[in-house]
């Protein structure tokens, strides 16, 4: 939940070659989160690039 208190439930991660997952962004919508995950797959960048849907739990900082 951001400071005004609208969940952003999908989440872009970029996972690199060790492993090492990084959130590049959260977003409304699957359908945006993808969208931003395919761009930087266009660009050619050597990481993978994962959609995920953030748990209630998680998204309101408790776990």
């Amino acid at each position: 939940m951001d400071e005004n208190g609208v969940v952003l439930p999908w989440v872009v991660i970029r996972q690199d070659d060790n492993g090492n997952r990084y959130r590049v962004g959260r977003y409304a919508t699957r359908a945006e989160a993808e969208k931003v995950a395919s761009r930087f797959d266009d660009k050619g960048h050597q990481q993978l690039y994962l959609v995920e849907r953030v748990n209630r739990s998680d998204s309101d900082g408790q776990g």
